[in-house]
């Protein structure tokens, strides 16, 4: 039997996404291909296709929609 949906704690709540950017992780590194999964007010959900996401990074997205260019940390992650 399934348990009880869980209450929602987020502040902002998640939208579905599935889109293409570029992970910038250092200076010194090239920028690595990602997919966003879904995004919020707080954040984005990011799959790294196999390579370590930094602490912080800059994200890259092209064209329109919610997701922003812009600087991004870690604050959870799975597993």
């Amino acid at each position: 039997m399934p348990s009880p949906k869980a209450e929602e704690k987020r502040g902002a709540p998640r939208c579905p996404l599935e889109r293409l950017a570029k992970i910038q992780p250092g200076r010194s590194n090239p920028p690595r291909y990602c997919l966003i999964t879904d995004i919020s007010d707080g954040g984005v959900r990011v799959n790294g296709f196999g390579f370590d996401i930094p602490d912080e990074f800059v994200l890259l997205l092209s064209g329109d929609g919610p997701a922003r260019d812009g600087t991004y940390r870690v604050i959870w992650r799975l597993g």
